[in-house]
């Protein structure tokens, strides 16, 4: 494995019976960057974090994690972990340092040690006046920011983040953005899976796009961007029923026209001098927005619009 490699995978497969969940897949994770799997639901993102965290054996390929193979060094590998689930699974019935205290006693680690990492750790997820307050009594956010705590009471040389804001609202979820911020400043390598687009584009220095157990793309952010979309997406709205009969008339406004049922969508590198050619030529939407490519337009791309169940 490369010196900075924490994870290393080749040829990594996960079946189950005859599904295939993770298909032949190659990444790599270096140390101290954050690294992302995005992809819809069933695309392979938690069998692969699975296989990763030695939890679940790869049916066939080649991975070593934190230079191990998890088959036959999972618990050496899991001693060396931190795991934030995708649904929170802290006692709801004690309080929030007897989570963190229960937590260090599984690493075996003393008392002593556990209750100066406790203070350092809820000063971190800004819950320090929330020490003996019951888990129940917290707000998603909150118990969200104390499992990230809690898979840090063993200063873990990798954290594996799965889905960490899903149902948290803006606010909670820009503050534990910043969390994880400071985590990747202070050297913890993160990988993380996620289906928010902003996430992703926030917070991983590298990514795969995962669809049907496959990686269709990956790279930073920004150069998949670059590469899949161009600069800018004019976003137009026709009144209910004029839309149909004008979508022929807008096709060469840029380098691709997607048509929804709501709204046309032209993909062009000058987004003005688009929206100045739909007045010029008779047309009247009654709204037109102008904005720079997403992370989320290079996903819909690579993945389609079909919902996946």
């Amino acid at each position: 494995m490369p010196s900075d490699s924490l994870v290393v995978a080749k040829g990594l497969t996960k079946r189950f019976g005859d599904f295939v969940a993770v298909d032949n897949i190659d990444f790599e994770v270096r140390s101290g960057e954050a690294f992302g799997f995005l992809g819809p639901n069933g695309a392979g993102k938690s069998s692969t974090m699975r296989i990763i965290g030695a939890t679940s054996p790869a049916s066939d390929g080649f991975i070593e994690v934190l230079g191990l193979d998890p088959e036959f060094h999972g618990s050496e590998i899991r001693q060396r972990l931190g795991v934030v689930p995708q649904e929170d699974n802290l006692d709801p019935e004690l309080p929030v340092d007897a989570n963190l205290i229960i937590y260090g006693r599984y690493f075996g680690l003393s008392r002593s040690l556990i209750k100066e990492r406790i203070e350092e750790l809820l000063a971190f997820a800004q819950l320090s006046d929330r020490a003996k307050d019951k888990v129940d009594s917290l707000s998603g956010g909150m118990k969200r920011r104390l499992t990230i705590a809690r898979s840090l009471i063993n200063q873990p040389d990798l954290l594996l983040l799965d889905e960490p804001t899903t149902g948290l609202d803006p606010q909670a979820r820009h503050l534990l953005w910043d969390r994880l911020y400071r985590l990747k400043q202070d050297g913890v390598t993160l990988i993380i899976t996620t289906h928010y687009m902003d996430e992703a584009e926030q917070l991983c220095d590298r990514l795969v796009v995962m669809d049907g157990g496959k990686i269709v793309a990956e790279g930073s952010p920004a150069a998949l961007i670059q590469k899949h979309s161009p600069r800018e997406v004019v976003e137009v709205r026709f009144p209910v029923g004029v839309q149909e009969g004008v979508v022929n008339r807008l096709e060469d406004l840029g380098s691709r026209i997607e048509a929804l049922p709501d709204r046309v969508l032209l993909y062009t590198d000058d987004g003005d001098r688009a929206a100045e050619e739909i007045h010029k030529r008779g047309l009247f939407p009654e709204t037109i927005l102008t904005r720079r490519s997403t992370l989320e337009d290079v996903f819909l791309k690579l993945t389609g619009r079909t919902l996946v169940d």
